[in-house]
């Protein structure tokens, strides 16, 4: 029974110290609004990479100097572009990125259009001129006819 009632106690004390903080969740909050510089597919918060721990040391840095989120979004973007943004703003430099995927795509889809026309046309059966035909008639014809 003791043993029951320490297991106990362990688990919640275990879940106790397992809730985040609220420094820690505006920390993951601000991470996983920030791109890996490294990784360029992973938020800050996801990435392994060492420059991920760098930055993310500096994100820590800015919060203990009582930097609001959005004076800790604005560094970062002056310090590396829009591009450490996991979602950029929409704007003249970012254009391609936000457009980009759709402009290939409808390029793809053009594409395959042409090449199933193309393909579709050179199926069709060719009109015979009217020496081709006879040409057609000859070769077909039994051997004696063409003595």
């Amino acid at each position: 029974m003791k043993r029951v009632f320490a297991a106990l106690a362990l688990a919640l004390c275990l879940s106790a110290l397992a809730q985040e903080t609220p420094e820690e969740a505006r920390l993951r909050t601000l991470q996983e609004k920030l791109r890996c510089l490294v990784c360029q597919n992973q938020t800050l918060a996801d990435s392994p990479a060492g420059l991920a721990d760098d930055l993310r040391r500096e994100l820590r840095e800015q919060m203990k100097t009582g930097r609001s989120d959005d004076e800790i979004l604005n560094f970062m973007v002056a310090r590396y572009g829009d591009f450490v943004l996991y979602e950029p703003p929409f704007k003249a430099t970012t254009a391609l990125l936000w457009v980009g995927p759709f402009v290939l795509l409808g390029l793809a889809l053009v594409a395959m259009a042409m090449m199933a026309r193309r393909r579709r046309n050179s199926i069709a059966e060719p009109e015979l001129g009217a020496e081709e035909r006879r040409l057609v008639v000859q070769a077909l014809s039994p051997e004696e006819d063409r003595r």
